[in-house]
């Protein structure tokens, strides 16, 4: 399966000519292209798919989203446990004011 998954951008640089972005998935960080919404802020979270970013996505549906990946042992599966803080960060209360 192929997920394309929430993570928050912590850093942006051009790289050969290509945008690209330090991307944090609940403490896992993957270097992610940026071409497709290239007027991404650090701070901003985004969906990547295959090392892309391809949407924006506001932080509260971000970590609702981890959260319903966890729930499902979806993020365990395919990712290992680097995802579970993302997740359990996005289920408890104190992330609702995020």
């Amino acid at each position: 399966m192929c997920l394309a998954v929430p993570g928050r951008v912590l850093s942006t640089a051009e790289v050969d000519g290509t945008v690209m972005a330090e991307v944090d998935f609940g403490g896992v960080h993957k270097e992610v292209c940026l071409q497709y919404i290239p007027d991404v802020t650090v701070g901003e979270y985004v969906i990547v798919h295959v090392g892309f970013a391809i949407q924006r996505l506001d932080e509260r549906s971000a970590l609702d989203t981890l959260a319903d990946f966890e729930r499902l042992g979806i993020l365990a599966e395919e990712f290992g446990d680097g995802f579970e803080r993302a997740a359990q960060q996005g289920a408890s209360p104190e992330g609702a004011d995020r």
